[in-house]
């Protein structure tokens, strides 16, 4: 599921990346070619070539924070740049051609399937926080290509290169978000979910679509991992993303995805006025 074009907040200026809306920015990296299951929300499963990627509430369970590896612990970790933001628990799909890739892939295959997913662009480089994905279905062509479907896991810190050849391998810190104190979770949550009810609902109306009730989105989530599903959603805002992904505080992140989306409700909500002053003919 992926919301319109957002109007994210600029109100913090302390994160690696600023965040900045530019869906139609050419891709940096032509050996990536991400295709896609639709969302389970409202289509049947089955393969798309897409020029983005979509994740669905069902893809966040509600227990996917079980056993988490501690913080201080220091891994390697194969390290794959994208033009993208992996959260935890979203789905992932991907093609894998290029050759050093698919020396990962064979390694990977053999080993613990799970590899680290980092936004990387030509304005604001690598990012040094990313997410593990862990390959849940694989398919191996005749021509040695690869189809992943991946899901992603905790996210982590690069602190170190170890090599850049022939693929990055970093060695990562795990991170976890810090409790949020007396912050009523739960309520900021439900803040958000109806924001993002109400950004659907009129993006939905512009657009010349029927209006339907809208969805649970939470679905039971916890704080933390609905935050993630929501940043997930921001699809063309990458930077944005990536500055969500960065925090370490679920309450700090959910503020910042209302914020967000209540500036993308007020939009809306002008150019729906706009339009009823001067319906198209």
């Amino acid at each position: 599921m992926a919301l319109p074009q957002l109007i994210p907040s600029h109100s913090s200026s302390s994160f690696t990346h600023q965040p900045s809306v530019n869906p139609h920015a050419a891709n940096p990296y032509p050996s990536f070619k991400p295709f896609l299951k639709p969302s389970s929300l409202s289509q049947s499963r089955r393969f798309h070539r897409l020029n983005s990627l979509r994740c669905s509430a069902s893809s966040f369970p509600d227990n996917h924070h079980t056993e988490p590896p501690k913080p201080d612990d220091v891994v390697e970790l194969p390290i794959f740049p994208l033009p993208l933001v992996l959260f935890p628990g979203a789905i992932l799909p991907l093609q894998i051609f290029e050759f050093r890739y698919r020396i990962m892939m064979h390694t990977l295959l053999h080993t613990d399937l799970r590899f680290g997913v980092i936004y990387s662009d030509s304005v604001t480089g690598t990012a040094d926080v990313g997410c593990v994905g862990e390959i849940v279905k694989h398919e191996r062509l005749v021509d040695d290509r690869f189809f992943l479907i991946c899901k992603g896991q905790e996210r982590f810190r690069i602190t170190n290169v170890v090599r850049t050849k022939p693929y990055l391998v970093a060695e990562v810190n795990w991170l976890e978000d810090r409790p949020s104190g007396s912050e009523d979770l739960d309520g900021l949550a439900n803040e958000v979910e109806g924001y993002m009810k109400d950004v659907i609902r009129l993006s939905n109306r512009l657009n010349g679509k029927q209006e339907k009730e809208t969805l649970d989105l939470r679905r039971n989530l916890f704080p933390t991992p609905f935050s993630f599903f929501v940043g997930s959603t921001f699809e063309g805002a990458p930077r944005e993303q990536q500055a969500l992904l960065e925090l370490e505080d679920t309450a700090t992140r959910l503020k910042r995805e209302k914020e967000t989306l209540r500036n993308t409700l007020n939009y809306l909500s002008a150019a729906s006025a706009v339009k009823d002053v001067f319906p198209s003919s």
